[in-house]
């Protein structure tokens, strides 16, 4: 950081601020059409050398985010399909945070593109509702 100059000509350092979003407490999504949409579903994490691939163990999987409580679930839209090996795999932080974090939003945007293709949730402007 660069010394900064105040009015009176004395020197100082400038403090880093860091100004985070407001946390959301609880936003409320809880939707029973989603969590239901879950079952026999193929799992959208799909880790490599860990998924079951049965349709059978899929569930909602809830995804910590901005909207979740902490050590509660986040609501019902941040979540993806989940067979039982990947979702026991990512709540017991089994890899890197970066990883996690790969497979986690890619198991998002595929859930949610499920979601909007059976009319389970609607996108404005949607260039496909024709």
């Amino acid at each position: 950081l660069s010394t900064c100059k105040t009015l009176s000509g004395s020197a100082w350092t400038p403090l880093i601020y860091i100004y985070l979003t407001p946390r959301i407490k609880d936003m409320g999504i809880k939707s029973n059409a989603l969590r239901k949409s879950a079952k026999d579903q193929i799992c959208t994490f799909q880790i490599p050398k860990v998924c079951n691939h049965n349709r059978e163990t899929t569930v909602l999987a809830h995804i910590q985010t901005e909207g979740g409580i902490m050590g509660g679930k986040a609501d019902d839209f941040s979540a993806a399909f989940a067979c039982f090996s990947c979702h026991v795999h990512l709540d017991q932080h089994k890899m890197r945070y970066e990883d996690e974090l790969f497979f986690t939003r890619r198991a998002m945007v595929r859930t949610i593109a499920y979601w909007v293709e059976q009319g389970l949730i609607s996108v404005k402007g949607n260039q496909n509702d024709r």
